[in-house]
Parts: structure tokens; C-alpha cells; sequence
């Protein structure tokens, strides 16, 4: 986990840096989540998978429990701050059909989430249902 917090303030600094950010938000996010006990705050740099005006985050992380269904969210889309609103999907068909869109349409998002996808692109079924399983949700942000 060290290593994954060196990397996320690579990445932070990344999405911060005019030109580069948009270069490389085509597929990474900023939130900016307040903890629901603590009052801390989290800037977390996530992988997206647009889906019409909306914005797909998958993840099994804890810091998603701090997004509720119907609480507003600050994030960092392509060097611009936005506020969205928040849908948290966490029932097992919503999550797996998700995750299943997010894997083949993003690779490192596939292999950071433990889902193998074959030749033809199609992501492993007990994988998504074990990703579900190790408590993968969907947050699903519909930018204002």
C-alpha cells in the first residue's frame, strides 16, 4: 500500500499540471472526499469509463464508502474542479456489469482489479463475481 500512496501523489501532481492533465485525464479522476466520521480529507486519483455525460468509478477500496447516493462529490476532470452527483452501486448485477464494461474498455483498469479478459476482450465471469465478492461497488458521478 506504500507504494500505491508514492504512486497516487505522482499521479495527483500529474493531474494538477496544465497540459498534462488533460493528456492524461482521459481515463483519471481527482476526488476529493471528505471521511463520513473523521471530517479527513482524501484526494484520491481514480481510473473512469465515461458512459454518456456520466462517469464510472469502480473500486474496492475503503475511501469509497464515504460516497453516499445523493451527496454531492468535488472531483478534477481534465484540469477543471466540478462538483457531481453521486450514485453508489453496490447490489451484485449492477456492480458485475460495471466492472465487466470498465475491464474490457480499460486493461490496466482490468488488471488492477484481479479480471482477466481473453483474446476477444470478454472479462472473466468468477472474476467480476470475486471482485463483487472482495467488496467492489461502482460510484457513478453525473457531473452538474
Amino acid at each position: 500500500m506504500r507504494a500505491q500512496g508514492l504512486a497516487n501523489l505522482v499521479v495527483r501532481g500529474l493531474l494538477r499540471t496544465p497540459g498534462l492533465s488533460r493528456i492524461i485525464g482521459g481515463r483519471l479522476v481527482t476526488l476529493y472526499i471528505v471521511g463520513r466520521k473523521s471530517g479527513r480529507r482524501y484526494t484520491v486519483p481514480v481510473s473512469y469509463l465515461a458512459q454518456g455525460q456520466d462517469l464510472l468509478i469502480g473500486t474496492s477500496f475503503g475511501w469509497a464508502r464515504n460516497l453516499r447516493t445523493g451527496e454531492p462529490v468535488a472531483f478534477r476532470f481534465k484540469g477543471k474542479s466540478r462538483l457531481a452527483d453521486v450514485q453508489t452501486l453496490t447490489a451484485e448485477p449492477d456492480v458485475v456489469t460495471a466492472y465487466a464494461h470498465m475491464a474490457a474498455a480499460n486493461p490496466a483498469f482490468a488488471r488492477f482489479s484481479g479480471v482477466h479478459v481473453d483474446q476477444d476482450g470478454n472479462p472473466n465471469h468468477r472474476d467480476l463475481h470475486l471482485a463483487w465478492v472482495g467488496g467492489a461497488r461502482v460510484i457513478k458521478l453525473t457531473p452538474r
